[in-house]
């Protein structure tokens, strides 16, 4: 991985050991407790967050400035774009 400045996220959501729907019900509920340009830090580990996440933010506008997975982990850094 290039080592680009890491991003230091404004919140984070930790929803191991979560199931679908509860990782982006968390996530839709988290984001709009941050600012306009802030960053939200989402980690899960269901298989199914990360489409839901991806698709979510493409309809919602919202950025997925980085998304890693390690094994089953899965983390988002999410920019609030609204």
């Amino acid at each position: 991985m290039g080592n680009n400045t890491d991003i230091v996220p404004d919140a984070e959501l930790d929803c191991i050991g979560l199931y679908c729907p509860m990782p982006i019900a968390m996530t839709k509920e988290e984001i709009d407790k941050i600012e306009v340009g802030q960053i939200l830090k989402v980690e899960a580990d269901d298989p199914a967050a990360e489409e839901d996440i991806k698709r979510w933010a493409k309809r919602t506008g919202h950025e997925i400035l980085k998304f890693e997975k390690e094994g089953t982990l899965l983390t988002f850094y999410i920019k609030r774009m609204k």
